[in-house]
């Protein structure tokens, strides 16, 4: 199958796009089982996802039209040759910083008409063309580097590895092909290439566990698995894959070789759960990549990070971490992006606790591009004890997100999304403190001296700074609540009371659509000003709403999506408020808008 065949595919969500091909179902015979390499050494006992992994991987370049990248024909950069300069470059360039894993993703077992190889077995064999050593000897030399190794598979039993169901299960006496997958042949993964296995079967597990063993043998120390479901854009039975990781993990630790699993993409966070028990990470969006004539793009879709990431913030932290997908943005024109958005991304990447992998060429590494990558305060956020940082405001252009650290210290981002230069604001009250503060800007290694009450930037389009601020003799704040569900309270048009076991008076306000409004009546405040409302909110999805003050001032609001709707999150915005009694409305107004469990009124105490 040609290259041309995949100009019918869409051009975004899809990590491993190129694998839709083979669901026209070429078969190929597998071949003998044939040796790889000998083991490699064994990799650091040092846990799996202690902290946020730090590396390279192979597809931004691959899935690029950029000029130049890819010219023998999409995905043709995949090769050994390919891989090892750029494991030559991370040496020398990047490892004192912390990176180290080289990461191969899909391709490696297949030729440039994207024909796959397989063993004796149905396990995947590199392409002879591509990894003409094998996958084993690239490990070896990976490791010789002092690097790690990372490899790839789509979840499930590839199509063409089925072979009418008669290949042996390696190790597995009497299992075949024909045992570990539903006797119709559903299909699973992001691209139905492959079939469901069904571990219903005793010989299934024996299959992932010689994949597994394989992998250990030759001596990687990383799998991402593909496509993985509930998630990938699909759902459904066919296309749950749970199984399928749980699989994985009692494989791999079987092997006694610490394999990191990373899943991929845009899992359900529905099964949050079920990811962290049994994986090290996890992608929550649709791929960065923009397939077009650069790396990436703002719009397709390094943006969307910022909409989907507040909810994910809770799953991360040690032993598993919501991965953000390749960081892009070390090579200038290649990557498609503004300093302002390289460095937002970079910025997104380390408050978030996502991996630092990127994607770009590392033999030519721009000096701005070099040097956000190579920020050791900034690398410091991402990797020390510091929590992921959390979306303090609202999901509007200009936003705060915020950690407290263990030390007392809070790490602070200011972005501004908007297409237009725009001020943004970090009030400290909103933080969790008033008074003083000493600031110091990451990115600029450099300290702005001591701030009260908050801190205002203006930043360009698309633009972001980083901090770090120390609370000076600073005060806690108090913070007045309002229950949505009081009786003292006005609701409007469709808005009603319901049942919230996760809201602090196990009540809600909801159905706020096409007019519906909740209005909270006596919200008291000693003095006229500006007082910063932290709103508590349950919302499957991103939903706006407009809050006003007696009547006046009203401005629209996007409020993140909580993951589902039995979580509560928060997000504080700015409210003009009279000395005495206010009221407070939140309102739907033309749009369907968060349900609303209560506000609070942050003041200094």
């Amino acid at each position: 199958m040609g290259s041309s065949s995949y100009s019918v595919l869409p051009a975004r969500g899809l990590r491993a796009v190129v694998v839709l091909a083979v669901a026209a179902g070429l078969a190929t015979t597998a071949p003998a089982a044939r040796a790889d390499s000998a083991p490699s050494s064994p990799a650091s006992s040092t846990a799996p996802a202690a902290k946020p992994y730090m590396g390279w991987s192979s597809w931004s370049m691959q899935s690029s039209k950029y000029p130049g990248l890819n010219p023998d024909g999409d995905y043709s950069y995949l090769t050994e040759a390919n891989v090892l300069k750029q494991a030559d470059a991370m040496a020398a360039k990047l490892k004192k910083y912390g990176y180290e894993y080289v990461n191969i993703d899909a391709g490696w077992w297949r030729d440039r008409a994207w024909t796959p190889e397989f063993d004796g077995y149905a396990r995947q064999k590199a392409d002879p063309k591509r990894f003409p050593r094998g996958m084993g000897a690239v490990a070896d030399d990976l490791h010789a580097k002092g690097l790690k190794a990372g490899i790839y598979l789509p979840v499930g039993l590839e199509k063409e590895a089925y072979d009418d169901g008669k290949t042996p299960i390696w190790n597995a006496e009497g299992c075949t092909t024909a045992d570990i997958v539903y006797d119709d042949l559903r299909t699973t993964n992001g691209w139905d290439s492959a079939y469901k296995i069904d571990f219903s079967d005793p010989c299934a597990q024996k299959y992932v566990d010689s994949q597994a063993r394989m992998f250990a043998d030759w001596g990687y120390d990383f799998l991402k698995l593909d496509g993985v479901g509930p998630g990938s854009f699909k759902s459904g039975d066919n296309y749950d894959n749970v199984a399928d990781v749980a699989a994985w993990q009692k494989a791999i630790a079987a092997t006694g070789r610490p394999i990191h699993l990373e899943l991929s993409w845009s899992l359900n966070i529905g099964h949050a759960a079920d990811w962290k028990k049994h994986s090290q990470g996890w992608r929550i969006d649709t791929d960065v990549e923009c397939y077009c004539n650069t790396l990436v793009s703002w719009e397709n879709s390094v943006d969307d990070r910022w909409v989907d990431l507040p909810a994910w913030t809770r799953h991360a932290g040690p032993g598993g971490w919501n991965d953000l997908d390749a960081l892009d943005v070390g090579n200038g024109e290649m990557d498609g992006l503004t300093k302002a958005e390289r460095q937002s991304a970079a910025t997104l990447w380390a408050i978030a606790k996502s991996p630092l992998y990127t994607g770009d060429d590392l033999t030519r590494l721009d000096s701005y591009g070099l040097s956000l990558l190579t920020n050791r305060e900034v690398i410091a956020v991402n990797q020390g004890d510091t929590p992921p940082a959390h979306l303090v405001t609202a999901s509007d252009p200009q936003q705060v997100w915020a950690a407290k650290n263990p030390d007392g210290t809070y790490t602070v981002a200011l972005f501004n999304l908007a297409d237009r230069p725009a001020a943004v604001t970090a009030d400290f009250s909103a933080l969790g403190f008033t008074g003083r503060a000493a600031v110091r800007d990451l990115w600029n290694h450099e300290s702005l001296g001591t701030h009260r009450d908050g801190i205002t930037q203006a930043l360009p389009a698309h633009g972001s700074r980083l901090f770090t601020l120390t609370p000076k003799g600073a005060a806690d704040v108090s913070r007045t609540g309002y229950e949505a569900e009081s009786g003292g309270n006005t609701l409007a048009g469709s808005a009603s009371v319901a049942d919230c076991s996760a809201c602090s008076g196990g009540k809600k306000v909801g159905n706020l659509y096409t007019g519906g409004r909740l209005t909270f009546n006596d919200v008291v405040v000693p003095a006229a000003g500006t007082y910063q409302v932290r709103i508590s909110y349950v919302s499957g999805d991103a939903r706006p709403a407009s809050v006003s003050a007696n009547g006046n001032g009203a401005v629209r609001h996007t409020f993140a999506a909580t993951g589902d709707w039995g979580t509560v999150s928060t997000a504080t915005v700015p409210v003009q408020l009279k000395a005495g009694a206010n009221t407070v409305t939140v309102d739907s107004g033309s749009d369907y808008a968060p349900d609303i469990d209560r506000i609070d009124v942050i003041r200094s105490s």
